[in-house]
């Protein structure tokens, strides 16, 4: 038995529309131009942002990342291994190929400072806040 929620199909929907539209607006139809979709993890800290995308395999070379009004864009590609290597494979689930993710960022993010590395087939994206959107400790004094 399994409970029926009617949102959580909305919600399903919803990021279908969003992703093939992100595709759109960039000139390009993500389902027919990207082979995978990398996993990835966002954190917000207090003076950044961190992203991390996983992609074991893929050079730093083969790595694109833009921004562009307020989007992160993130494409690449991992080379296909030689078909000579590949023949007499019992089992392929490796995906070879072309990825592309873009990320809404928001207004508090400081395009100017984003940096990225790699480490391990994790790439780190981190992406500094503005320093005007920082919390200033205001010091309290003491009567007299």
């Amino acid at each position: 038995m399994s409970r029926y929620e009617p949102w959580s199909l909305l919600n399903q929907l919803q990021r279908e529309l969003e992703r093939s539209f992100e595709g759109k607006a960039a000139g390009t139809d993500t389902a027919a131009t990207a082979e995978w979709t990398p996993a990835v993890d966002i954190k917000e800290e207090s003076e950044r942002y961190v992203l991390w995308a996983d992609l074991p395999g893929v050079s730093p070379d083969n790595i694109d990342i833009t921004m562009e009004n307020g989007i992160l864009t993130l494409k690449g590609q991992r080379e296909t291994e030689a078909k000579a290597r590949r023949e007499g494979l019992k089992r392929v689930e490796r995906v070879f190929g072309t990825f592309y993710r873009r990320f809404s960022l928001p207004d508090t993010a400081d395009a100017d400072g984003i940096s990225a590395r790699t480490s391990n087939g994790v790439l780190e994206i981190s992406i500094p806040k503005k320093a005007e959107v920082q919390p200033k400790k205001i010091v309290v004094s003491g009567e007299g």
